[in-house]
């Protein structure tokens, strides 16, 4: 949790994270005392109440608009390829590529800078909205590829990290029992926007161009997001940036978040696979015309929608490592099974639905290992409110960048892996397809992903 504010007089930062644990913070009714003995309201209710829901509802549509944008840059990469003055031009993936990639990884460093200037934060999601529709806006006026690079990539990344950094940070202060759930909830709108966003952009790229589309959706992100921004706040009061005092990132270093993190990179490395190729595997291998080969990938975002609220509501039982073997087992079986003896679109439909329910949802717990990070990290005998604690904001901020790394590798080892189409004619199915060396890298790493489940039992994590 970010520190606590000056205007809580005297109250320290332990008395206030014990008035935020207690039955009374809960209680709007109730009236609890400064350190100097002044009554003043109590904390908006945890896990429940209007606050706390319309909290959700805004980060729900920041979710969605910032991270489905960048999700349906396919949609403008077919475009650029194809009409001027883009078209033949090299390095438009550059793009999708900057967008995606800068989200991931500039998480540590956005999030460090909320947590070392908390007073300033408490408008970063407004200013990075801004960004962003600055971005897009500017975009619209790109004449070369380098300048769509700057503006809908680069730019764009940096405005829809700073946006997006106080979902993260306050949710941990909003919801605790019900915390994986609420991520759950919030991150299922990357999903939903994956279904809608494409087909909103496709079809006014195809009546209006360029120009037009990325202004309209400007103003569109703005007009649905600017008047939200205002219920993204903290519930706990926040203090003078010059007191705020940085949490230590010692987790990093530690053995339990070294093993997730591992298994987490290795997992995104094939996650990212079947949403590139999957619309040319139905095109090239199955026969599938336009319309056909855009419903898959349509499937696996609407199924990734149920999965994410699941294993949100699974994370909050079970142990992290439990639910991370679901999504294993799932994502593991859908691949090597449906995706890989897929020959006719029936089966591949019913793996982009596996895929998206399980795969999908590998995400929506790692709330649990930012419980299980923070708790060890902490440690026994740990003394509160003296800094050496994870913040569980920082620890998604590592996850959020091992997955960037995992977003960025994908793309070229993408290229390698169907280079010369392996094993073409040579096996059943999908396998045989010359994508087969594609679909097993998707499998095993969905597999290896699991290891969490396996080390705790072996004692190692």
């Amino acid at each position: 949790m970010s520190a606590m504010a000056s205007e809580l007089g005297s109250a320290s930062a332990v008395e206030l994270r014990n008035l935020n644990d207690s039955p009374r913070a809960t209680s709007p009714e109730r009236h609890v005392e400064d350190g100097s003995g002044h009554e003043m309201p109590s904390l908006p209710p945890v896990d429940g109440g209007k606050d706390a829901w319309l909290f959700l509802a805004a980060c729900f549509m920041i979710e969605g608009l910032v991270w489905g944008f960048g999700y349906s840059f396919g949609v403008f990469q077919a475009y650029y390829s194809t009409h001027e003055p883009f078209a033949g031009a090299p390095n438009i993936a550059v793009i999708g590529t900057c967008a995606m990639g800068i989200m991931y990884l500039d998480t540590p460093i956005i999030m460090g800078l909320h947590r070392r200037f908390p007073k300033q934060a408490r408008y970063s999601t407004i200013a990075g909205l801004l960004i962003m529709c600055l971005a897009l806006a500017l975009s619209s006026f790109s004449t070369t590829v380098p300048h769509l690079i700057l503006t809908q990539g680069i730019l764009y990344a940096l405005g829809g990290s700073i946006a997006y950094a106080p979902c993260i940070i306050y949710l941990e202060e909003w919801f605790s029992a019900r915390r994986g759930l609420a991520f759950g909830i919030m991150w299922s709108a990357t999903g939903l926007s994956g279904v809608i966003l494409p087909l909103l952009l496709e079809s006014l790229l195809a009546a209006r161009g360029h120009q037009t589309t990325l202004r309209v959706f400007a103003c569109v992100v703005f007009a649905l997001t600017a008047p939200l921004s205002y219920f993204v706040k903290p519930r706990l009061p926040v203090a003078q940036a010059r007191h705020a005092k940085p949490y230590s990132l010692a987790f990093v270093l530690s053995r339990p978040f070294g093993w997730f993190q591992v298994f987490n990179v290795v997992e995104a490395v094939g996650f990212f696979l079947p949403g590139i190729y999957l619309p040319s595997f139905a095109r090239q291998v199955l026969g599938a015309g336009s319309l056909p080969s855009v419903v898959a990938m349509m499937l696996v975002n609407v199924a990734s929608v149920f999965g994410c609220v699941a294993m949100g509501h699974l994370i909050d039982r079970l142990e992290v490592t439990r639910c991370l073997l679901v999504s294993t087992v799932g994502a593991t079986v859908g691949t090597f099974l449906f995706w890989g003896l897929s020959v006719n679109l029936p089966v591949l439909y019913v793996f982009c639905v596996v895929y998206g329910l399980f795969a999908g949802a590998y995400t929506s717990a790692w709330p649990g290992i930012m419980k299980e990070v923070t708790r060890r990290g902490t440690g026994e005998g740990a003394e509160e409110g003296s800094g050496k604690a994870a913040d569980p904001s920082m620890v998604f901020a590592f996850l959020a960048m091992g997955r960037g790394v995992g977003n960025v590798v994908s793309g070229p080892l993408s290229e390698a892996l169907i280079k010369g189409m392996p094993w073409k004619g040579q096996a059943f199915g999908g396998y045989g397809s010359g994508y087969g060396g594609l679909i097993a890298f998707t499998g095993a790493t969905a597999f290896f992903g699991g290891g969490s489940y396996v080390w705790r039992r072996l004692g190692w994590l």
